[in-house]
């Protein structure tokens, strides 16, 4: 008599190794809002804006966002890390001070005033972290006092030395050109100049969505915004992950500073101020939650593509610029309610 063999239940059955289709992958995504957001912005401004698709102009479009993409990186990492640097914005003229002040003053080759930019605004990021770190105060307010202390230094270090409210011209310098190559040339793609730091901003956000992605630092972060005691409690560095994320902000206003004297030849000790804030948009609009544990660097390079075409859209449809930081406050409102809802769909479709 033939005994009827009993089988293992299907692998498929097990609802842990079940897959999401790519459907729901795709809704998972922090950015997808923003890309959404993006279309439209492109769409709205191809129709009502002439100027707008010819090649000189989306070139201006590309350098626009890709001078605040490249901060909007560093401050999105540090806001899915669950934190705030509101002395960004300024941080990017320290550091562009320090290298313009050191070559110029003591008539060093221009390399040496970058190296030294680089150090001591690596250790501006340090800093803050370390206050934050040691003394337990919330990162909005460690950093907005950097804010001040910064932006007062700015000011008051640049008329002490040059006796004028920004720094002598470096452009005749040794270093100038070579390192202009570096961090502002412009490159001729099919008869239409680009910025260099629109392939650097792309370099940036590769890096960074690779370390978010693929590496361990990743895994850090994330679980450092989400929940810092439950990440702590697995073994997580929370501490020198918070200080790290901070010297990733400071890196980044390094390079934003560094194209900023070598594309100008002197630096206004008062520029920055403000920006921070359009820094922490781009990466709101890209799907950073402020809360932290959530976003993405990509998401933010799109946050600030949006930046940059309502920023030179307005202008090439000939409206009236004032309007600018309207459309601006209105995107955001507009994509943090996208973001949103798209998140809560997917908590529930889980």
């Amino acid at each position: 008599m033939s005994q009827a063999v009993a089988r293992p239940p299907s692998a498929a059955a097990d609802e842990r190794l079940g897959r999401r289709s790519p459907a729901r992958r795709l809704l998972a995504r922090p950015e997808l809002g923003a890309l959404l957001g993006a279309i439209a912005v492109f769409v709205f401004f191809s129709v009502v804006a002439d100027a707008f698709l010819q090649a000189p102009s989306f070139s201006t479009v590309l350098y626009a966002s890709s001078t605040f993409g490249i901060m909007a990186v560093g401050v999105a990492l540090l806001m899915i890390g669950g934190e705030f640097d509101l002395s960004a914005g300024v941080m990017v003229t320290t550091s562009a001070l320090i290298a313009a002040l050191a070559g110029y003053q003591l008539t060093l080759n221009l390399w040496v005033g970058v190296l030294v930019s680089l150090v001591l605004t690596l250790g501006l990021g340090f800093l803050n972290g370390l206050l934050y770190v040691r003394t337990g105060l919330p990162s909005f307010i460690i950093t907005l006092g950097t804010f001040f202390m910064l932006a007062g230094a700015n000011l008051g270090v640049t008329k002490l030395v040059t006796g004028n409210v920004a720094s002598d011209s470096v452009r005749d310098m040794d270093g100038f050109a070579s390192a202009r190559a570096v961090f502002a040339a412009d490159v001729r793609i099919g008869g239409v100049q680009v910025n260099m730091t629109v392939f650097w901003w792309l370099v940036f956000v590769a890096v960074a969505t690779w370390i978010l992605l693929r590496t361990r630092v990743g895994n850090w972060i994330f679980a450092v915004g989400g929940n810092a005691a439950s990440a702590r409690a697995v073994g997580v560095p929370v501490d020198r992950t918070r200080i790290g994320l901070f010297m990733g902000v400071a890196f980044c206003a390094w390079f934003s500073g560094m194209h900023l004297v070598f594309a100008f030849a002197t630096v206004q000790s008062g520029e920055g101020v403000g920006n921070e804030f359009f820094y922490i948009i781009c990466a709101v609009i890209g799907g950073c939650l402020l809360t932290g544990g959530y976003g993405s660097a990509i998401g933010a390079a799109i946050g600030a593509f949006i930046f940059g075409m309502v920023n030179k859209g307005i202008v090439y449809a000939e409206w009236n610029p004032d309007w600018f930081k309207f459309f601006l406050g209105a995107m955001l409102l507009v994509a943090t309610v996208v973001n949103l809802v798209v998140r809560r769909r997917v908590e529930q479709s889980r």
